[in-house]
């Protein structure tokens, strides 16, 4: 019943991109308290909405339409309004900034990212905020061309085969060290990037490419399964959900990086204690809103970022401090 639900609202969302725009912020301070100790974000590379999530079948999708949604809050009117290339999605995902940036890790990031503003306000050791990555290139989220002091605070690492210019891994790989590194270090912030939905359809692999997005909902719902048999994760860890940018349109599946529909149209999903369960958002967001939300659940301040919170997914409560 709540899956057919689902159904029916995600058709009365679609849309296309949002027309808001918000402009650069200064410093905000979070002013309610969540439940959320953990924010964990998931990049699934290079997947096409109406591959995914636009596809009323769900077909590749199953276990997050099935089991995940109703847990948590779904959003179809998503976008990525700047380039639509894994290291500049990354990096608007994680700086709240759309950048137009080299793809092939040769350049680094003009702001800090969310990661670096959490070491910096909060103090925290670079073991408690992590970046992940099956593509080595996205190494460079970590690092910053910024004279602001957070360039000091990086994150650690985990990219690639041993880092930069090491080569692609296996996504199934990087959920093993994710999870090594959450059981060892218990860090607050994570991003982790799953690369195969992208690698399999520029190699022109229909059939691999939807495998691949078929593996990352497995992986994502197993994640999420495994999470919450972890005492110190359970009940306490927010789980967004989503992608650097889509595909191109029609049959030229292969590639991505122009204005098109089915480049800019992406999803989220999140999931986690202050999230309202089975919620179909209705605004229209975008990835700069992302790191403004992460940092808006732990408590601490981005102070230049374009993109505001996305407070309506989630608890009342939450939102009141009752």
């Amino acid at each position: 019943m709540v899956f057919t639900f689902f159904l029916v609202l995600l058709g009365a969302c679609q849309s296309s991109t949002p027309q808001h725009s918000i402009s650069t912020s200064q410093i905000q301070e979070p002013t309610r308290t969540y439940a959320t100790q953990h924010v964990i974000l998931v990049v699934i590379d290079g997947v096409r909405y109406q591959d995914s999530w636009g596809d009323s079948t769900l077909a590749n999708v199953p276990r997050m339409a099935r089991e995940l949604v109703p847990q948590g809050a779904f959003h179809p009117q998503f976008f990525n309004q700047g380039e639509t290339l894994t290291t500049a999605g990354h990096v608007a995902l994680t700086t709240g900034h759309h950048q137009k940036i080299e793809n092939d890790g040769t350049e680094i990031p003009d702001f800090p990212s969310v990661f670096h503003y959490y070491r910096q306000f909060t103090g925290a050791p670079a073991s408690k905020a992590w970046i992940i990555t099956s593509k080595d290139k996205l190494e460079v989220l970590a690092r910053t061309s910024s004279t602001e002091a957070a360039a000091a605070f990086a994150p650690s690492v985990n990219c690639g085969v041993n880092g930069l210019n090491t080569g692609y891994r296996p996504d199934t790989t990087t959920l093993r060290v994710a999870k090594q590194v959450l059981a060892r270090h218990q860090p607050k912030l994570m991003l982790i990037n799953l690369r195969e939905p992208d690698t399999e359809a520029h190699e022109g692999d229909w059939n691999g490419y939807l495998k691949a997005i078929q593996q990352s909902d497995r992986l994502v719902a197993d994640f999420w399964k495994w999470l919450q048999k972890q005492p110190r994760f359970q009940r306490n860890t927010t789980l967004l959900v989503t992608n650097d940018h889509g595909r191109h349109t029609g049959r030229r599946f292969k590639n991505h990086g122009d204005n098109c529909e089915g480049c800019r149209h992406i999803s989220l999903l999140a999931l986690g204690p202050d999230v309202k369960p089975g919620t179909v958002a209705t605004r229209a967001r975008s990835q700069a809103d992302v790191a403004a939300t992460m940092a808006e659940l732990l408590g601490f301040p981005i102070p230049q970022r374009d993109g505001e919170p996305m407070t309506e997914l989630f608890q009342q409560h939450a939102l009141t401090g009752e």
